[in-house]
């Protein structure tokens, strides 16, 4: 008998050029995949709910697969660490219901940009922070950051190379808390564009810099002019923090202030 597995995985992003299996370097998926092969002697197809870019990390990515293993469904994570690199890790596993999706099932999804805001880059944070050497205006950034709430279109904010025919998101919340020398900008919406959370944090940063009026993000949703925004932020400053589902208790890190809601 077939039964569809979800996994919930965290990643650290840092050596693989994204989640999905590509020609140019190793992939989450591709390791995934590698680790199932090894256990079950068979090869699975895995997948995953969002296609993190090269570098950006994982909290909550969740994914699915079809088997026939007679491996318990709450076995699974166990063994899969067994097999995985250290730098991804399963962090639960289950039996899914029928006709479960982990991509076309998802309400949302929450992201965190987490920036490091002092003279110098950290040894630690280098892989999981954004640096900013020069003092960020919090305030400043947080007003910005609440433009982003509501139902806009927002074709300014995906980058080139991008594939979505259809550019309106709903964004639930959107904020900006400074913790000592960390900001960290939250984002939780419908669905993203292609780099539109790393071009909403580098059009926070200008703004927290004092290169760039708030109102430049209204002038984004009127035009659909990408030049109205800042820069594309580093990839190592996002981690993917958690897929929201139907039925769903969602665990979040203390950053996110809430679930999604419809």
């Amino acid at each position: 008998m077939t039964r569809r597995i979800r996994l919930t995985l965290e990643y650290d992003g840092s050596a693989y050029c994204g989640w999905q299996t590509q020609a140019n370097g190793p992939s989450v998926q591709a390791q995934l995949e590698l680790a199932l092969r090894r256990l079950t002697g068979v090869p699975h197809a895995v997948t995953g709910a969002s296609r993190t870019d090269a570098g950006v990390h994982a909290l909550g990515q969740t994914a699915h697969f079809d088997t026939q293993s007679r491996i318990p469904a709450e076995k699974f994570c166990f063994a899969l660490n067994t097999l995985l690199p250290p730098d991804i890790r399963v962090s639960a596993s289950m039996e899914a219901p029928e006709g479960f999706h982990a991509r076309y099932d998802a309400l949302g999804k929450s992201y965190v940009y987490r920036i490091l805001n002092r003279p110098h880059h950290g040894a630690l944070q280098r892989n999981t922070h954004a640096h900013v050497p020069l003092p960020l205006d919090e305030r400043a950034m947080a007003e910005a950051a609440a433009l982003f709430v509501g139902t806009h279109d927002f074709r300014a904010f995906m980058a080139a190379g991008g594939s979505s025919k259809t550019f309106s998101r709903r964004i639930a919340f959107s904020g900006v808390r400074r913790r000592q020398e960390e900001l960290l900008f939250t984002v939780t919406g419908s669905g993203f564009l292609y780099n539109m959370v790393r071009i909403m944090a580098g059009t926070l940063i200008e703004v927290g810099l004092g290169k760039r009026p708030k109102e430049d993000i209204l002038r984004a949703y009127a035009t659909g002019d990408r030049l109205c925004l800042g820069v594309t932020a580093p990839a190592q400053g996002l981690t993917l923090a958690c897929v929201y589902y139907p039925g769903d208790v969602p665990s979040l890190p203390e950053e996110e202030p809430g679930p999604f809601l419809l």
